[in-house]
């Protein structure tokens, strides 16, 4: 652009001016682009997360492959169907992780997270040595046993493996330590009387904590009738259905007095001893269609006269007397 004759030119100041700013933006890329390869700043990164030997980075691969943000949001991504996931890790820990995912269509049980505290790599993982220093030192996990213990849930039950749960959490672990800056910002409803200003309950009353720590009282019945009631206070249903379905385990219609094939090839007959070695040592045998690792032991966890009743209660679902 050219100045007109006899009029002041400030072609040559504004071109200057462009340059100058170009150059300060040039430099400011550069500048980022330069602070992308330092360190992070005390930032924790992916690959130095890890979860009883598994990866954060394969467990974000499983997390997308299952397409959880389809229902939940994580780091700010994903839907609203579901609740939040970033920090679910540091508010449950590891035990109510390893119980839920397996069988998500039922919250898991006070037993349930026990029978997971067993482990010796999920015990380390969370830093306590019993299921009651656990709900002190999770006791948002308190809290959804106490609230929703043997309820169902709106989450579909996964053909999720042993190996991918592990990676899931070593995931979740991973966004539960990053520094999100105060998001998502907490509402404050302090001094505001409405009620939907009214803060939802975020941890159990140590009265809470210490009637889950209790143990369940079974009622005085029949065989089959404790039975089915231990089985509803254990969790069994979220695995097991009373009928030849199945569903993360084998359906219990009909299994009493049946046979079946085991992953060796060899074919056992479905009776009382087998029932109690599932019980107490579940990866003695593996039936076929069914992996190792999937049910868990309640080795230490049920009394030998529970474990009878469980199996008397199954044994009926057969039509099966005593």
């Amino acid at each position: 652009m050219s100045c007109k004759p006899g009029e002041p030119c400030e072609e040559g100041r504004k071109r200057k001016v462009a340059l100058a700013v170009l150059g300060l933006m040039a430099f400011i890329f550069v500048a980022l682009s330069f602070m992308s390869f330092l360190d992070s700043r005390g930032q924790v990164i992916p690959k130095n997360v890890q979860y009883a030997g598994y990866e954060a980075v394969q467990g974000k691969r499983v997390f997308q492959a299952y397409n959880c943000m389809g229902c939940h949001t994580i780091v700010g991504n994903g839907a609203y169907f579901g609740p939040d996931l970033t920090k679910l890790y540091a508010a449950v820990g590891p035990a109510w992780l390893e119980a839920f995912l397996p069988s998500a269509g039922s919250w898991p049980t006070r037993v349930a997270v026990q029978v997971q505290l067993n482990k010796p790599q999920v015990a380390a993982e969370a830093g306590v040595d019993g299921i009651d220093a656990y709900l002190n030192k999770y006791p948002a996990a308190a809290e959804r046993i106490e609230r929703r213990s043997e309820h169902a849930s709106i989450m579909p039950n996964l053909p999720i493996k042993p190996d991918e749960v592990g990676a899931v959490i070593a995931f979740m672990k991973y966004t539960s330590e990053m520094d999100t800056e105060g998001w998502p910002p907490v509402p404050r409803v302090a001094g505001l009387t409405f009620a939907q200003a009214k803060p939802m309950p975020s941890t159990a009353s140590a009265n809470t904590i210490d009637a889950i720590d209790s143990p369940p009282v079974v009622a005085v019945g029949d065989a089959v009738s404790i039975g089915a009631q231990l089985v509803k206070e254990n969790g069994c249903t979220a695995c097991h259905t009373d009928n030849t379905d199945d569903l993360i385990g084998p359906g219990w219609g009909g299994l009493y007095g049946s046979s079946v094939t085991l992953t060796d090839g060899s074919i056992m007959d479905v009776d009382d001893d087998y029932l109690m070695e599932a019980i107490l040592n579940p990866d003695t045998h593996i039936a076929a269609g069914f992996n190792k690792g999937l049910m868990p032991s309640y080795s230490g966890i049920l009394e030998t006269e529970q474990v009878t009743a469980i199996v008397t209660y199954i044994r009926s679902l057969s039509g099966e007397q005593q």
